[in-house]
């Protein structure tokens, strides 16, 4: 197996207080994506981070980010 041939379909995205959106990274699971994201959330900078796989809406991604508590997990 390559490179060519992994998939990596989550993506940890962060949104900048000018509301800027730029890819930090693609994971192969959503516990690691999610995993790296928490880590830089908790860095405690305005910055916010959240997980979103490859071919979902950004609104679905938003609202997902929305509900979430700080410890990654579903309100």
């Amino acid at each position: 197996m390559n490179d060519s041939t992994i998939s990596l379909p989550w993506l940890v995205i962060r949104q900048d207080d000018n509301g800027n959106r730029y890819r930090v990274g693609r994971y192969a699971t959503r516990a690691e994506a999610q995993k790296i994201a928490d880590s830089l959330d908790s860095r405690g900078h305005k910055q916010l981070y959240w997980v979103e796989r490859i071919g979902q809406s950004q609104g679905q991604a938003q609202a997902q980010a929305q509900a979430q508590n700080g410890d990654g997990t579903l309100n």
